[in-house]
C-alpha cells in the first residue's frame, strides 16, 4: 500500500506534482524536486493545467505521469468532432474584456455558462479602462452580466493592477477572452516574472493577434496581507467557445436568470419556442430576462443541436 509522507511523495517512487503547462503530449509539472519535463504513460494524453497528479521522476529533469487525482471540477470546450481541454481545480474564471477592440458579448456569456456548469465563479474583468471614449458602451454592454450579480472589476494592465492582484490573492483563476483583450499584459502586472508575451492590436482588423499559444500556471506572490496559494492560469485568445457537451436541460441551468422559472411551463416537453403556457417566454415579456440573453441562449441552444445532429454520439 502506497503512503503519503509529509512532503507529498508516494511510496514506489512516485510523487506528486501539478501540471502548470500543457502542450500536446509534453507537460511541465511543479514538484518537491522542482520543476519537470514530464509526458503520460501510453497514449493517452488528457491532462489539463491546473491538473494534480502523481509522476516518477527520471533523469535530466524529466519525468511520466502515472495517474491524475480527482479534480474539483474541470474547464473544456467542444464543438461537434472536437473537444479541448483547458484547465482544471478552478477557483474563479477571470474573463477579460477591454474597451478597446470590441468584444464580444455572446461569449462573455458562453464562458460564464461553462463556469456554471462546472461550479466555477465567473468573474469579469473590464481592461484598458483609461480609454474614455468606449468606455460607457463597455459598462453598457456589461450591464445585464451586471445586473444577475456577476462581479465586474475595471482595471487598466499599463496603469497596473493592484486592485485585480489583490482580488486574485489566493484564488485558483484563470485568464479566458478574446485575443487583444490584454491578458497577457494583465498576467505581466500581476506576475511580473512570467513576462508574458505581448503585441499591438490589429486596428485594421479590430482584433488582437494571438499571442500566448498555450495554457500557463503562474503561482501568485505572496505578501503579508495577501493569502496564500494562489495561482493564476493565462490562456490562449479564443474567437470561440462550443459548448455542445451541454444537454439542452444543463445549459438551461447555466442561465441564472431562467433557473426560477424551470419547470414551471404548461407543457412538460416545452421548448420555449413558442409554446402557450411557456414561463420562460412569460418571464421575458415581463422583463424578468434580458433580451440580449435571450438571444445568446437561444444561439449556444441551436449550436448544440445543431452539433448533435452532426454527432449523435454527444
Amino acid at each position: 500500500m502506497r503512503k503519503r509522507t509529509h512532503a507529498g511523495t508516494i511510496a514506489e517512487g512516485r510523487i506528486d506534482g501539478l501540471i502548470v503547462a500543457a502542450f500536446g503530449r509534453h507537460y511541465e509539472v511543479d514538484t518537491a524536486r522542482g520543476r519537470l519535463q514530464c509526458y503520460p504513460r501510453g497514449k493517452k494524453s488528457s491532462y489539463a493545467c491546473g491538473d494534480e497528479v502523481e509522476l516518477v521522476p527520471g533523469g535530466d529533469g524529466q519525468g511520466v505521469i502515472e495517474a491524475l487525482h480527482p479534480r474539483r471540477n474541470l474547464l473544456w470546450r467542444s464543438d461537434a468532432f472536437r473537444e479541448k481541454l483547458i484547465a482544471s481545480n478552478l477557483s474563479h474564471l477571470v474573463i477579460v474584456v477591454a474597451t478597446e477592440p470590441g468584444f464580444s458579448d455572446l461569449l462573455v456569456s458562453r464562458c460564464i455558462a461553462a463556469a456554471e456548469s462546472q461550479g466555477i465563479v465567473p468573474l469579469i474583468v473590464l481592461n484598458k479602462a483609461d480609454l474614455v471614449v468606449r468606455l460607457e458602451a463597455a459598462r453598457r454592454q456589461l450591464e445585464p452580466f451586471r445586473k444577475l450579480g456577476y462581479e465586474v472589476v475595471e482595471v487598466s494592465a499599463l496603469q497596473g493592477a493592484d486592485a485585480l492582484r489583490a482580488r486574485l490573492a489566493g484564488l485558483q483563476a484563470i485568464f479566458v477572452g478574446q485575443s487583444g483583450m490584454g491578458k497577457s499584459t494583465l498576467t505581466n502586472a500581476i506576475v511580473p516574472e512570467a513576462q508574458a508575451a505581448t503585441r499591438e492590436i490589429s486596428d485594421a482588423l479590430d482584433s488582437g493577434k494571438h499571442t500566448t499559444t498555450f495554457a500557463r500556471l503562474y503561482r501568485l506572490p505572496v505578501t503579508a496581507d495577501e493569502a496564500a496559494g494562489g495561482w493564476l492560469i493565462d490562456s490562449p485568445g479564443l474567437q470561440v467557445f462550443g459548448l455542445a457537451h451541454l444537454a439542452a436541460e444543463d445549459l438551461a441551468e447555466t442561465f441564472v436568470e431562467l433557473r426560477p422559472h424551470l419547470g414551471r411551463c404548461r407543457f412538460r416537453d416545452c421548448r420555449h419556442d413558442s409554446e402557450p403556457g411557456c414561463a420562460l417566454l412569460g418571464a421575458l415579456e415581463a422583463g424578468a430576462i434580458h433580451p440580449r440573453r435571450w438571444e445568446h441562449f437561444r444561439a449556444i441552444r441551436s449550436e448544440i443541436a445543431a452539433a448533435r445532429r452532426l454527432n449523435p454520439g454527444w
